[in-house]
């Protein structure tokens, strides 16, 4: 596989399957990323997760792969609508980063329907469920064969 995408999970993702299942649903984090590996080998793309609490942390895999040219589906949870320096991140490093979210953040409370990282990703899909983890292996699935 020459191929990897990074799976980057925000805060209070480890936490999928028991925190509020009737919003995010009772898939576990790692359910998730199973789902998400076996897509990826259809496409001979290999998957790397990381979850964090920690901004700092996320920043710095962010810049990690805009360096490396790895794209990025990033499910940045809270930070979406907190973080300028995960946007900051995101722009500096010209990382392709499609970002996810389970529920429609828009149908949710007022203070989440502003996200910081939608305005540099290369693409948004939001109240999916976990399946927008798979739309988004597809999505960049497609530009990579499109980039040959």
């Amino acid at each position: 596989m020459s191929a990897k995408i990074l799976i980057l999970n925000g805060p209070n993702l480890n936490m999928l399957g028991k925190r509020e299942p009737d919003v995010y649903g009772a898939q576990t984090l790692d359910d998730v990323i199973s789902a998400c590996t076996a897509l990826a080998d259809e496409f001979n793309i290999g998957i790397e997760s990381y979850q964090s609490n920690h901004e700092g942390d996320l920043v710095t895999r962010i810049q990690e792969a805009g360096q490396a040219g790895t794209p990025v589906i990033f499910n940045p949870g809270a930070y979406s609508h907190t973080s300028i320096a995960l946007r900051d991140a995101i722009s500096s490093a010209k990382a392709h980063v499609v970002e996810v979210h389970i529920s429609n953040i828009h149908a949710r409370e007022t203070f989440r329907h502003v996200s910081y990282i939608s305005a540099v990703a290369r693409g948004v899909i939001a109240g999916c469920g976990t399946d927008g983890y798979l739309l988004a292996i597809r999505v960049i699935a497609s530009q990579l064969q499109l980039a040959e």
